[in-house]
């Protein structure tokens, strides 16, 4: 996705969540506020989509665009929440014990993942081997969607330009990025033709266009 972006016109500053200081969503506010001075463009993917809303909820003054790839605001119901707490925390602990092989067994037959194409499996697998299973269940924990309260309430209130993007093969985050566009003052949702969830493998270039604007 970074090689999709003009020359010379960004500067990316990925920020690695796993080694947070804080490990929790103000944490990671801390650091992408401390990685730049002025203004910038915050992207965030799936988890990552989150914590970026959290971020940019704080700080809208430091954005000139928010982009949020397969993402949302998290979970609104209550009781939802707290299921989905207590299954993560669950899947946590199975990936402590389990080691990383079987969390990438495991991670691969998730439904949202259905119809990857094998090549982007196997570059997720890939790049999961590199991770450790103690830092996955500690980010799980720290920033699942059932640890992280729910933002759909608050997004009235940020009045930056956000890009919504969802792939074509993932209709439950295409109705989730029309709820979040349709509850952002500036909102706009791009469906990717012919992508799944993993939108910055199957389509860089439309995340890359996204960022530009």
């Amino acid at each position: 996705m970074i090689a999709e972006l003009p020359s010379g016109r960004f500067e990316p500053v990925p920020l690695d969540i796993a080694i947070t200081e804080s490990l929790t969503p103000d944490g990671v506010l801390a650091e992408v506020a401390a990685a730049g001075a002025g203004r910038f463009v915050l992207v965030g993917y799936s988890m990552g989509a989150r914590l970026a809303l959290h971020a940019a909820l704080a700080m809208p003054e430091r954005l000139e665009r928010l982009v949020l790839v397969s993402g949302t605001a998290g979970i609104d119901d209550a009781r939802d929440r707290g299921e989905r707490l207590a299954a993560d925390e669950k899947l946590a602990d199975e990936i402590e014990r389990a080691g990383i092989d079987e969390f990438i067994e495991r991670w691969a037959a998730v439904p949202l993942f259905d119809g990857d194409p094998a090549w982007v499996r196997d570059e997720v697998a890939r790049e999961q081997r590199g991770c450790e299973p103690a830092a996955l269940a500690a980010c799980l924990r720290a920033f699942g969607s059932g640890a992280m309260a729910s933002m759909w309430d608050l997004l009235a209130e940020l009045r930056v330009d956000v890009a919504v993007l969802a792939g074509e093969r993932d209709p439950r985050y295409v109705e989730l990025g029309r709820r979040l566009a349709a509850s952002l003052p500036r909102g706009q949702l791009t469906v990717v033709a012919g992508a799944g969830h993993r939108l910055a493998l199957e389509a860089p270039d439309a995340v890359a266009a996204a960022i530009v604007g």
